[in-house]
């Protein structure tokens, strides 16, 4: 299972839009930057031709116990043993997290990856795919909206299993044939 943690604001995330001829577009956006904190994950099995997503949402910024409870509520759909890769962020080296992950050793592995290597976590390509995506250039007038976006978007992507075998991909997990052969039924 890969898991990493990522921000939404009110401020949009502004990309290249079209308009008409001549009708510059105009993007309009209140200067509240409340901010809303996304964790999320990619579970997936070698041996299975499909991932799952995971997310949640909450408004304000992450610590340690948001990402306990976040691994708690993934064992609730997840059965048997899981390696959790993720990166280096203070919640994950915590003394509270050692003690969380010695205690649940029985079913939980944390793994870090590399320092300064985002790419190598398929949930970063997640994460772009969200704010390029469905939620760029949507400037919200409050937190709510932009978590009912995020989550909607989230609901689309998890109906389409190609999707997160092409983040493993593009991670360098799976070689172009193994993507092949698994995508080929979707």
């Amino acid at each position: 299972m890969f898991v990493d943690e990522c921000g939404f604001s009110q401020r949009p995330h502004v990309r290249r839009t079209w308009a008409p001829k001549g009708q510059t577009p105009k993007l309009r956006g209140n200067f509240n930057w409340k901010r809303l904190s996304a964790t999320g994950a990619i579970a997936w099995r070698p041996d299975q031709d499909y991932t799952r997503l995971f997310l949640s949402l909450r408004p304000g910024a992450l610590n340690t116990e948001d990402t306990v409870k976040f691994l708690r509520n993934l064992r609730r759909h997840i059965r048997g043993p899981v390696v959790v890769l993720w990166d280096g962020l203070p919640a994950h080296r915590s003394r509270r997290m050692a003690e969380f992950a010695q205690r649940q050793a029985h079913w939980l592995r944390l793994v870090r990856l590399p320092a300064y290597a985002p790419e190598l976590n398929p949930v970063e390509y997640l994460w772009a795919h969200l704010k390029n995506g469905t939620t760029a250039n949507y400037a919200p007038d409050h937190l709510s909206e932009r978590q009912a976006r995020v989550q909607g978007a989230t609901r689309r992507l998890r109906r389409r299993d190609h999707i997160g075998l092409g983040y493993l991909k593009h991670a360098g997990l799976l070689d172009s044939t193994e993507s092949t052969l698994s995508c080929k039924d979707q």
